[in-house]
């Protein structure tokens, strides 16, 4: 019996655009969840197990690759998840709604004219309270890395 192959280590990130997605060997489709990590075991959508070992915790975005060991690439796909969808009237009204879920400390994707955050039935109870329109959404969320992340 041949013993269990041990899993493949990813030591670094190759930001979209810094390489070609044609080199990609395998891929990993990923919540943001998932992709906000130094450390975690993943499975490939081929079935290759891979160690993710990063020097610190990392916000990998979609288009991304992880660079394993020997050199190789696995592509990065965001997974659609359960998001809401923030609109107001101006953008003054939507940057005091940012001001609020900022000061929340929850995780805000920033697009032209919208926001989007993490399904949270409080947040948008909150949100039509001080005047937003909220609208549920399925797509891949890709939220602002923060200050202090060079990512």
């Amino acid at each position: 019996m041949t013993p269990p192959r041990p899993p493949l280590r990813a030591t670094a990130i190759a930001r979209a655009g810094e390489w070609h997605p044609n080199t990609a060997t395998d891929s990993l489709t990923l919540d943001y969840d998932s992709r906000h990590r130094r450390r975690f075991h993943y499975t490939t959508v081929t079935g290759v197990e891979i160690q993710l070992h990063l020097s610190e915790t990392t916000h990998i975005k979609n288009g991304d690759a992880l660079i394993l060991e020997d050199g190789k690439y696995i592509a990065i796909i965001a997974a659609p998840e359960s998001l809401l969808e923030i609109t107001t009237p101006t953008a003054d009204d939507l940057t005091r709604l940012a001001w609020h879920l900022g000061n929340r400390h929850l995780a805000v994707q920033f697009l032209p004219g919208k926001l989007r955050i993490l399904h949270d039935h409080v947040i948008a109870q909150m949100l039509k309270t001080l005047g937003a329109t909220v609208t549920e959404t399925t797509a891949p969320f890709d939220p602002e890395s923060g200050a202090y992340h060079h990512d």
